[in-house]
């Protein structure tokens, strides 16, 4: 036996010398999938299997790159770089590259990313003389990738009464008028968007036999990963692809399947055995990454659906702690209750900040925790936000560099054909677009045949179009010999971008200046690394390409110790030694939007589920009791799911205090009642379960709330009891400035006052009745 093969588990190694036939592996979360994934590659390669023969389908390209490096390690880099691995839109747009003329494309077609989709949306509704209001582009893109996933065609839409219906009653009758513009405009300007890449890899295999039989050929062998997370079209090209050899392997998790907002099946992996003969199963159940404590109290957690593939996750891992549940009045006690105890395991167990990360619902809910993470200098990255690429300078640059190789790209043109100033407005823009539209020609070909067309401009501004067709096909000859390094050097210094960005000497431009530094850096070490791949050359072709389908996951940043920021979406394949899951509240998450069906609900708790399962050694849950919402602060109630873990594996690390409440009306109006009959009922407390006992804190001085606040009591000389508990000279804490000493003390009963030297704060004047201070000293 290999010696690779003896890293394995019994259960492990089954699937991995399983070659032939369809065959499930239902993978448990961190059961070790993405090992037998590699080492089953590297097993076919040494039983003599082609790697030009095996497709492998992955989530991310990092997780390819990761495991092409695995598999060079141990077959030799010289075959491994022969596989087919990527995503499926890194695969497929290979795939349209070289059959692009078949679907009258052309193969250095353009690939938009969301923004330019958006940009091309908006100026449809725009030109169509729409409401914008009702026409909402980024719905209105939505809808349309909706309809391309689930392979419904202009054509189909257009013969489907219902799609038309549903359309009007959502007050969009125009809809379809839109949807055929946009694919119009794409193939036009020789574009394609994300969901294209599927839809017109579909249209290929089904309107050209000869084609499918080739890649069919080709792909002998198929293996994909996350097959849960597929939709209806990635579903229909595997299927096509492997129906003739039927060697295919899924490996995925049915608990782990959290995108059905962007159009994942579950039923996909569900259903796998039911769409091939004589399917073989495995199992990875013994999970490896986390305590026994995460993966019961997970387990407890994912047993209440009722639509799920049966497995046992178990783990052979020590105990471990128990799963921490913090309760806080405010989202802002939340975020200091998360940095303060971030700081604290650092400094206690020499912890690094990569060793966190935050999980949350939705990207709103990151800034209390920034403000609180900022306070304390830790370090963070917020991932899933405006990525590089998206950049305004960094889109410019690109914009030329996608001009170079398609200068049918109209929505790079309109980006850059007057940045920086060269005196072509938008009239003149306006004017190119109709004569564009009614030639049915290009915006560049009308620009690049100016006086053959009717277009009436002036004739200066006729020479400054001519001269920025001139500047485009100069860099396009370049482009036959040099780099990608080269060519933006160039580009960047000839059009005027750099000396545009060097006039603001804001801090804001000195940004943008290093951005373009980091781009071209990044081009520098692209052409680098494309020197150890075959048939690479580092061309600007081959960097668009791989810009286009990066990720912001993918990307490689080089300040790695910092405490991860992201939704829990986004840390799907993670994994962390300590995970904060913060807002655990009932319409936050589970989310107010998810809780109209069962499934619904389900896919809420598969996304808990995830969440969980990212922590190795130590998970916090936080909620609080009243969170801004829209600048209003709105009670809070806690979510379902920490009642649904099983108290057993529960650690509930606060004190559950009566919260006391004014009653709502005047007990009068009921009749005659004795005012020592009175009594103030204490709020519902959370029930998490019967002997879930609280933690008790030691005894601290807290001034009341608003909410609490007694009738002062006073002595015979009238002194405050404030005064009684705080004295000029005393230490005490507070929870947003630390450590401090009280200076003076001034003002009787309400509006006592102390004015108080923080070691990092300052000197501040708190009013006692509200800040909340520990005297320690």
């Amino acid at each position: 036996m290999e010696k690779y093969l003896s890293q394995l588990n019994e259960a492990q190694l089954a699937p991995t010398i399983q070659i032939d036939g369809p065959m499930i592996v239902i993978a448990g979360a961190g059961s070790g999938k993405t090992r037998v994934l590699t080492y089953r590659i590297a097993y076919m390669m040494s039983k003599g299997i082609d790697p030009f023969n095996i497709l492998s389908l992955t989530f991310t390209n990092k997780a390819a790159r990761e495991m092409k490096e695995r598999i060079a390690s141990i077959v030799g880099a010289s075959e491994a770089k022969n596989l087919w691995m990527g995503t499926f839109h890194s695969v497929f747009a290979k795939i349209l590259r070289i059959e692009a003329d078949k679907i009258g494309y052309p193969s250095n077609f353009t690939i938009y990313d969301t923004q330019d989709s958006d940009r091309l949306i908006a100026s449809i509704i725009k030109e169509l003389n729409l409401d914008k209001d009702i026409y909402k582009y980024k719905q209105v893109r939505s809808r349309i990738s909706s309809y391309k996933n689930s392979l419904i065609t202009v054509r189909a839409y257009f013969q489907n009464p219902e799609l038309k219906e549903a359309d009007a009653m959502a007050r969009r009758p125009r809809m379809g008028d839109i949807y055929k513009e946009y694919v119009d405009r794409c193939f036009k300007a020789g574009a394609m968007d994300f969901d294209d890449l599927l839809l017109k890899t579909n249209e290929l295999l089904t309107r050209f036999p000869d084609i499918l039989m080739k890649y069919q050929n080709r792909f002998r062998y198929i293996l994909v990963d996350e097959y849960q997370d597929t939709n209806h079209s990635q579903y229909l090209i595997v299927r096509a692809l492997s129906d003739k050899f039927q060697n295919i392997c899924v490996v995925g998790d049915d608990a782990q399947s959290i995108y059905a907002f962007r159009g994942a099946n579950i039923s996909n992996i569900l259903n796998f055995q039911n769409d091939y003969d004589d399917v073989k199963e495995f199992r990875l159940e013994q999970n490896y990454r986390s305590t026994k404590n995460i993966v019961q109290a997970a387990n407890s957690i994912i047993d209440k659906n009722q639509t799920k593939l049966e497995k046992v996750v178990w783990t052979a891992n020590d105990d471990g702690g128990k799963v921490k549940v913090h309760r806080s009045l405010t989202d802002g006690d939340e975020g200091r209750f998360v940095a303060s105890t971030i700081w604290e395991s650092k400094m206690q167990d020499q912890l690094m900040n990569s060793d966190f990360a935050i999980l949350y619902r939705t990207n709103a809910q990151s800034r209390s925790i920034e403000d609180a993470l900022r306070k304390r200098d830790i370090p963070y990255r917020i991932y899933g936000g405006l990525s590089f690429y998206q950049r305004k300078e960094i889109k410019d640059v690109l914009s030329y560099l996608r001009l170079i190789i398609n200068p049918a790209d109209e929505e790079a043109l309109k980006r850059v054909v007057n940045f920086p100033p060269r005196g072509i407005g938008q009239t003149t823009m306006d004017k190119l677009i109709v004569s564009a539209n009614g030639y049915k020609r290009t915006i560049f070909e009308v620009m690049k045949h100016i006086d053959k067309t009717d277009v009436k401009i002036n004739s200066g501004t006729k020479i400054k179009l001519q001269n920025f067709v001139t500047l485009i096909e100069s860099f396009q000859v370049m482009n036959q010999t040099a780099d990608v390094f080269e060519l933006a050097e160039h580009v960047t210094r000839t059009t005027g971008l750099i000396k545009e960005f060097n006039k603001d000497g804001t801090p804001e431009g000195v940004a943008k200046m290093e951005n373009i530094e980091e781009l071209l850096n990044g081009m520098k070490d692209f052409v680098e690394g494309q020197k150890e791949i075959a048939d690479t050359t580092g061309s600007l072709a081959e960097f668009l390409e791989d810009v286009a389908l990066a990720t912001d996951l993918d990307a490689d940043k080089g300040d790695t110790d910092h405490v991860a920021l992201m939704t829990i979406h986004l840390a799907k394949g993670l994994e962390f030694p300590t995970v904060f899951i913060v807002g655990l509240e009932e319409d936050l998450f589970p989310s107010a939007m998810s809780m109209n069906t069962r499934s619904e609900l389900e896919e809420e708790r598969r996304l808990f589920y995830v969440a969980l399962t990212r922590a190795e050694k130590q998970a916090y849950l936080t909620y609080a009791l009243s969170r801004y919402r829209w600048g209003k602060l709105v009670d809070s109630e806690p979510s379902r799911f920490i009642e649904e873990i099983d108290e057993q594996f529960l650690d509930i690390i606060t004190p559950i205090e009566e919260r006391r409440i004014n009653p709502m009306l005047s007990a009068d109006i009921f009749g005659d009642v004795e005012p020592n009959k009175i009594r103030y009922k204490p709020a519902k407390q959370p029930v998490f379960k019967k002997g879930a006992v609280a933690k008790k804190e030691p005894e601290k001085y807290i001034a009341p709330t608003p909410k609490n606040l007694k009738p002062v009591s006073k002595t015979n000389d009238n002194t405050n009891l404030f005064d009684s508990k705080l004295a000029v000279g005393n230490m005490v804490k507070h929870i947003r400035f630390g450590t401090g000493e009280v200076l003076k003390i001034e003002g009787k009963a309400g509006d006592a006052k102390a004015e108080i030297k923080f070691q990092h704060g300052g000197v501040k004047k708190l009013l006692l009745r509200f800040a909340k201070l520990e005297v320690i000293g």
